[in-house]
């Protein structure tokens, strides 16, 4: 590992003294509805470099994929608009200024909260909304992008964990989710806040940018979920140093980011219920500090495999007070065998997450396959990894495929499926590895503000999934369909007189998706049913004697609907 870490260090080294007039420090955001996704489907129809990975954005279109105008990559929006659009330049071609689109975001949920990869938006029922927009200014090595958000919901009350579970459920529930800041609801009023949302100050210099950001981080292959970092939680302040495009050596060619930064809690209980009638106190008050949050994520696409992409993650959670001296803020060489770096396998308080991921892209079947494997719990030594491998395992594969439809150049059939698996193998009952995210000591977890930081899914969450879609260009229209396992580990550890006779909380989705781009506009839509099966594990007519449980299902209506403006 370390030979790799001071490769990419040399190559990085080497190329900053490379000039590149095309470089620049704008970004596409994480999650930027419809464009997101359109770079990587063209990459798969062998119209974008097969060296740039996708497993490290938010992407550098100008640098990496050769792209003019981040916002109007098939130039449509050139050929026919209202109001003229794109970068401006300035100062003789040294200063570039653009005024970033104005996009405006809307979600409904009919009677629970549902969905995630929604960013600074919140786990609520009913009406919510987003708003976002700014301007990117660069002169010289120098970039500014200002793009705040502005995010309302409505947060109704719903029916929750507390509405119908006995007061020995309600102790069960807390003594999992004291352990994690992940609130069921966002107090008991209508939620509004501002962020900073995908904001940087950057200096840029060849293929290396390095900066203070705000803008949401997506780690690893997946596209519905990704193990370590995603746009799940409102992004959070960090310094960053990236690459902006691959750098390519004799061997083949590196991408990676190091980060630090800061994550805040949300200032929620896990359940409005904070206390049993008798008195008792349900909820364990959090350490009141922010948390340092560092991590490194390093890829390698070997010159002699063409698609393949090999990378490498490691995170580190802590409370700032405790970070002391250069090897706690630069904590990556620490070893993974507890029996070398002590018992607890820290010297303070924090928690680890580590993953190895894989993309291969064949650009001639216009397919890609790609895996995520992580580890939430370093083992004593080697001979406990190989033992058991799976121990405090999460991982996710998924795979996508394109298809020319017969007489249409530029119309695909697209079929994609992911799974997702973060509860616990078999191996709990030797040695349970707790849920992914959550911590005993670091009690608020891998979060911020109240979100996971990785799988929106949720610590013991699993999920598969599948879309079919039309594609054509900026436009697509689809289905979905996605089955989702609620926090299994949790309900294995609180119900487990039924555990035998599987009443898991199950939801089953079905999806109508579009995206449509018409002259300066983008739309996006999700129209989504879902039937909650055993919703928030409350039995009614509970027979242990049947599989069934009648009047135990909920009907939930998800929908999305946004529209961006491109100046």
């Amino acid at each position: 590992m370390k030979k790799i870490f001071f490769i990419v260090l040399s190559a990085l080294a080497f190329n900053c003294f490379v000039p590149s007039a095309k470089v620049t420090a704008q970004t596409l955001p994480v999650g930027s509805n419809v464009l997101d996704d359109y770079y990587r489907r063209e990459q798969l129809l062998g119209k974008v470099d097969s060296t740039v990975s996708f497993t490290i954005r938010p992407l550098f279109p100008v640098a990496s994929l050769k792209i003019k105008d981040v916002f109007d990559p098939d130039s449509s929006l050139k050929a026919d608009h209202w109001v003229q659009s794109g970068p401006i330049s300035f100062a003789k071609g040294l200063g570039v200024f653009q005024i970033l689109p104005l996009s405006w975001q809307q979600q409904y949920n009919s009677d629970h909260p549902y969905g995630w990869n929604d960013g600074a938006m919140i786990p609520a029922k009913g009406y919510q909304t987003m708003v976002s927009g700014g301007f990117f200014a660069k002169i010289g090595p120098l970039s500014v992008q200002l793009r705040p958000e502005f995010v309302y919901a409505a947060n109704p009350a719903f029916n929750g964990f507390a509405s119908g579970h006995t007061g020995q459920d309600l102790v069960n529930y807390y003594a999992y989710h004291n352990l994690i800041d992940w609130p069921e609801r966002y107090g008991n009023s209508p939620y509004s806040k501002a962020f900073w949302g995908q904001s940087s100050i950057r200096l840029t210099v060849g293929p290396v940018s390095a900066g203070l950001s705000n803008e949401n981080i997506w780690w690893g292959p997946g596209i519905h979920n990704a193990l370590v970092l995603s746009n799940n939680a409102p992004g959070f302040k960090h310094f960053t140093l990236n690459t902006v495009r691959p750098i390519k050596t004799y061997i083949g060619s590196f991408e990676g980011q190091f980060i630090a930064g800061r994550l805040d809690a949300s200032n929620f209980t896990p359940l409005e219920v904070t206390a049993l009638p008798d008195g008792t106190n349900l909820f364990v008050p959090k350490r009141n500090d922010w948390r340092y949050f560092t991590g490194i994520n390093i890829n390698y696409h070997p010159k002699w495999v063409p698609g393949l992409t090999l990378g490498y993650t490691r995170t580190f959670d802590a409370y700032h007070n405790d970070v002391h001296g250069f090897s706690s803020y630069f904590p990556f060489f620490t070893a993974y065998e507890k029996v070398i770096s002590g018992v607890n396998g820290d010297p303070f308080p924090r928690d680890q997450v580590t993953s190895f991921y894989s993309r291969w892209l064949f650009t001639k079947a216009q397919a890609e396959v790609y895996f995520e494997y992580g580890l939430n719990d370093n083992s004593y030594n080697y001979n406990d990894f190989l033992g058991s491998p799976d121990h405090s395992r999460a991982y996710l594969f998924g795979f996508r495929k394109m298809l020319l439809l017969p007489g249409k150049n530029d119309q695909h059939v697209l079929f994609s499926a992911e799974i997702t698996q973060l509860s616990q193998t078999i191996d709990r009952i030797v040695r349970d590895a707790s849920g992914w995210y959550i911590h005993s000591t670091v009690r608020q977890g891998q979060t911020n503000q109240g979100q996971i930081l990785g799988a929106g899914t949720g610590s013991g969450g699993n999920l598969q999934s599948m879309d079919v879609s039309w594609v054509s260009g900026l436009k697509k229209l689809g289905i979905g369909l996605e089955r989702y396992e609620h926090n299994v580990d949790f309900y294995r550890t609180a119900f487990p007189d039924i555990n035998g006779n599987s009443r898991k909380w199950v939801d089953f989705a079905f999806a109508l998706n579009g995206e449509w781009n018409y002259k300066n506009l983008i739309f996006n839509a999700k129209f989504q049913e879902i039937k909650s099966l055993n919703y928030e594990w409350i039995l009614k007519d509970y027979d242990p004697g049947k599989y069934y449980i009648p009047h135990n299902d909920v009907f939930n209506f998800h929908g999305e609907l946004g529209v961006t403006f491109r100046f």
